[in-house]
């Protein structure tokens, strides 16, 4: 029987017209999206940055839940209240990135296993003393011919994701399982397809092996796409979301609440629009959703440039965004909606 309290937070997470922002970039990965602003990656603008963003009257009608880095969880706003607690007084759930990153695979080394499992229980108390309702660990796996990825490798992330998901149940937090099939090489979408499944297939046999609830937990895996450096990129959205939905129909349990997407380097409105054809071609056993980071981000990201004059003007473009991807929720985004309202 699922845990009904975990089951609440997943749907919620879910709701209809509503998605999850990934503002949970490492110190290294904000620090390059600073650069490309020309400004200093400091704690203070940092804070400032994510403040800006979690300050944005208007989002919680399109954004249910924020992923947090471990620096931003403990940070207080300008007025002294925690970031997570602003969050939460709009309704918005506070979530928190649990892993510790990648390392090469012992035994194959051009492959890489999530580290991050040693000591976790203790980590996930810790935050959910500080307000995280839901956590996420990311697995990272990479399409190289024919040989990468091995099953080996994906054996063992998808062991690591098991014992992740089933410490965070046990601590009452939602884990969302994410394994991430990159899309930086010159692959085909076939071939896209042929290693998500495979993927997805192992990851579920192992959490079922760890007792994993399905319903008290949420998936964030990739879009079945061609990889960025194939000819036939970008595919059509038409394309994508036959593949997508068609890969997961075949391996995703009915019982997982929803299914939060990431975005893995698409353009703002790419992203918008693949997931848009795949709620049009519903319904579907689980919700389909966004767990955006870049591809919420990177407008407001531009318009801020690190100035406090221009807040407004990063919360405008990030609650467009936001509003984009809540109408492809359920099929509704056009491009002329996104003229319309940008």
């Amino acid at each position: 029987m699922a845990d009904a309290a975990l089951n609440e937070i997943a749907r919620a997470l879910v709701a209809p017209g509503k998605g999850i922002l990934a503002a949970d970039e490492s110190s290294g990965t904000i620090k390059k999206r600073f650069d490309s602003i020309n400004v200093e990656s400091t704690e203070d603008r940092r804070r400032a940055y994510r403040e800006m963003l979690f300050t944005t009257a208007g989002a919680a009608d399109y954004v249910s839940g924020v992923i947090l880095f471990d620096e931003t969880i403990r940070q207080d706003a300008s007025d002294g209240r925690p970031l997570a607690k602003i969050l939460s007084e709009q309704g918005i759930i506070p979530g928190i990135k649990v892993d510790k990153g990648t390392t090469p695979l012992a035994k194959s080394p051009r492959e890489l296993v999530t580290d991050g499992l040693d000591g976790l229980r203790q980590r996930l108390v810790e935050y959910r003393d500080l307000g995280a309702k839901f956590a996420k660990w990311r697995a990272v796996i990479d399409i190289e011919g024919d040989a990468v990825p091995s099953r080996y490798c994906l054996e063992v992330n998808a062991h690591a994701l098991a014992r992740y998901a089933a410490l965070c149940q046990d601590e009452g937090i939602v884990p969302i399982v994410e394994p991430e099939v990159l899309m930086d090489g010159d692959h085909s979408i076939d071939r896209c397809y042929e290693v998500t499944c495979d993927t997805l297939h192992l990851v579920f046999d192992a959490l079922y092996d760890q007792r994993v609830e399905f319903e008290g937990m949420l998936l964030k895996p990739n879009m079945v796409l061609p990889g960025k450096k194939h000819p036939s990129y970008p595919a059509a959205p038409e394309s994508v979301a036959e593949r997508t939905v068609s890969c997961f129909r075949t391996v995703v349990p009915a019982a997982v609440p929803g299914i939060v997407f990431l975005s893995g380097g698409q353009g703002d409105e790419e992203a918008t629009a693949n997931l848009n054809a795949m709620n049009k071609l519903g319904p579907h056993p689980w919700e389909l959703s966004f767990s955006y980071g870049r591809a919420l981000q990177a407008p407001a990201l531009k318009a801020w440039r690190g100035e406090d004059a221009n807040i407004a003007e990063g919360q405008k473009a990030y609650l467009h965004r936001a509003h984009m991807n809540g109408l492809a929720r359920s099929g509704s985004w056009t491009p002329d909606a996104e003229r319309a309202a940008g």
